[in-house]
């Protein structure tokens, strides 16, 4: 069992408040999707959640440790993280930057072991990136190498996976891929945290909403019962209709 607990998390910055006071216990078998209008403070709490940002108070651990008492590398064999608009600027293959991801348990010293050859291909697979493997990643599309970096993100096969918009710029049918794939990361056992704008997609896929407005959670419990019209006027200020449960749920605006 894995669990995260963020505890009266603050962040400010020039004199403003971007997280207030966010408490938050995620465990295995979570696929919590994080919803908010921009600027609610969603990438930021991902960066504090995953341990890339120090809080200015308030803190975050890992199964009861501290995420300032854990190596970098340590961290990284337990946690995947996945920012929102990734990029890549070396011309290495598809295959090289998926198996970036298994940076934290390469050896040392010498070349990538045979071993690992079925943990790429399965991620590369699970990403529809297999025809890709020796294509450059600086002639990808936006979304194959944003299908490129969650499959990087993917390949270490973490406790914990925390992305920023992974559905961004995707076709309709890998944004529906990635949705089912990380529902299925969490039904495996996985905890899943992801910032998601598409309702619909986290309506239909997510076990859990956590909704931010200004800093401050709106609204945090199961996505059935938490996703509703009156808490998506409270975060975006629109008028939203929510029909359906899982997998024919829709969330349809006025």
């Amino acid at each position: 069992m894995t669990d995260l607990a963020a505890s009266e998390v603050c962040v400010r910055r020039g004199g403003r408040s971007i997280l207030d006071r966010i408490t938050l216990h995620a465990s295995s078998g979570e696929f919590i999707a994080v919803i908010g209008a921009n600027g609610a403070g969603k990438s930021t709490l991902l960066s504090v959640l995953a341990g890339l940002l120090k809080p200015d108070t308030g803190g975050v651990a890992l199964d009861g440790v501290s995420l300032n008492d854990l190596t970098s590398v340590a961290l990284a064999r337990r946690r995947a993280y996945l920012p929102q608009n990734p990029r890549c600027e070396w011309p290495i293959s598809v295959e090289r930057l998926v198996a970036l991801g298994l940076t934290p348990t390469l050896p040392a010293l010498g070349g990538l072991p045979k071993a690992f050859d079925a943990l790429i291909s399965a991620a590369m697979q699970s990403c529809d990136l297999l025809e890709h493997r020796n294509q450059p990643v600086t002639t990808l599309s936006g979304g194959e190498l944003a299908r490129a970096m969650l499959a990087r993100a993917l390949v270490g096969n973490p406790d914990v996976l925390i992305v920023d918009e992974p559905i961004a710029g995707l076709d309709p049918k890998h944004a529906l891929d990635t949705a089912r794939r990380l529902r299925a990361l969490a039904n495996d056992g996985k905890l899943v945290i992801a910032a998601i704008h598409d309702l619909t997609l986290a309506a239909r896929h997510s076990t859990r909403i956590l909704a931010l407005a200004n800093g401050h959670v709106q609204g945090d419990g199961p996505t059935t019962t938490t996703l509703t019209p009156e808490l998506i006027r409270s975060a975006f200020d629109v008028d939203a209709c929510v029909s359906g449960l899982g997998s024919s749920a829709f969330v349809d605006y006025a």
